[in-house]
């Protein structure tokens, strides 16, 4: 079995990260908006470090401007998806991006993008559901607001609750309010934690956010009690290497610690983060943590399993997957 083949898990995956350029190019031709200096001369994203390319994703989104482009957004991601063997992905999804957090607006959003995702898993598609997220740089008060939208629209699209954004900016207990909404409406809870804001965000999303997963926390590494931490309370982290690299946090895959925290014990997974916009794709990041740690297709179902147990999804999802993955267990022992 080929890794294109292999059945994959993604938990960490911005929507309009896995924009296709070509897409965004024509919503900004037909609408008549200047974005041309979001990308290079061979027409892919143009940044060059981290608030750059935020900058670069929000001038991107702002072509975004419907709930039927972002039907055609959700498409386009679920063909990108099952062309990489990717069988159950959770996307995030912004109401500031969609309707401005107003939430009747919010709700045309959702459901724009719920039909979708309904119709190609009904055709044996890959099965796709939505973490809302906050956007740490517009502030606790949004955050609110994102998180009664999130707590408004649970059900079998939407499933967890997180936060994005510039990490640099405030701090993880600020947005305490928001995470507890999000809790008690019954959503699964992560944060981008760990990236740029070193491994203190980390520590502090576990203690005040009371989170159980993690996006990224690679720099946990550099604190070996908190290491220890997440391996003994079974913290999970939603690990992105190549989006790691193309953002400068490692120089290159053999320096990045997903293997140190593999064997320290930390559940993680494997992502793609923004997949065009960082140069990567599932099955390049298959072929890479192959080629550089010898991972071979045992390890990877065991990391898929570990993605699973993780998911935020309900569990007739769970059930059909688990089934879908032992199934491929087999077949990979046979070859």
């Amino acid at each position: 079995m080929s890794w294109q083949e292999f059945p994959k898990l993604e938990l960490h995956l911005h929507l309009e990260g896995a924009a296709p350029p070509a897409l965004v190019r024509d919503l900004a031709k037909r609408r008549h908006i200047d974005i041309s200096r979001a990308f290079n001369q061979a027409g892919g994203y143009a940044f060059h470090d981290f608030a750059h390319f935020l900058q670069v994703y929000e001038a991107a989104t702002s072509v975004l401007k419907t709930p039927e482009d972002y039907a055609a957004l959700t498409q386009a991601v679920l063909d990108t998806l099952d062309e990489q063997g990717v069988v159950y992905a959770e996307t995030f999804i912004s109401p500031d991006f969609c309707g401005g957090r107003d939430l009747a607006a919010w709700r045309e959003y959702v459901a724009a993008m719920a039909e979708v995702c309904q119709h190609r898993a009904a055709r044996g598609g890959p099965d796709l559901r939505a973490i809302v997220t906050c956007i740490r740089h517009f502030g606790p008060d949004a955050a609110k607001e994102t998180a009664l939208c999130a707590a408004e629209t649970m059900g079998a699209f939407v499933r967890g609750f997180g936060m994005g954004g510039n990490e640099t900016m405030g701090r993880q207990g600020d947005f305490a309010w928001a995470f507890d909404c999000a809790r008690e409406a019954g959503l699964g809870l992560t944060t981008h934690a760990g990236e740029f804001g070193g491994p203190a965000s980390v520590r502090e999303a576990v203690e005040k956010l009371g989170v159980r997963r993690i996006g990224h926390g690679v720099r946990a590494i550099e604190d070996p009690a908190l290491v220890d931490l997440l391996a003994e309370r079974e913290i999970f982290l939603e690990i992105c290497p190549g989006s790691n690299l193309r953002l400068g946090l490692y120089p290159n895959l053999r320096a990045h610690p997903v293997e140190r925290l593999r064997a320290a014990g930390v559940k993680f997974s494997i992502s793609t983060d923004d997949p065009p916009f960082f140069g990567t794709t599932m099955v390049q990041e298959y072929q890479a943590l192959e080629q550089i740690f010898d991972w071979d297709a045992g390890l990877f179902g065991e990391i898929n399993a570990m993605a699973l147990a993780a998911a935020f999804c309900d569990g007739h999802t769970n059930a059909n997957l688990t089934k879908r993955l032992k199934q491929a267990d087999a077949l990979a022992g046979d070859g």
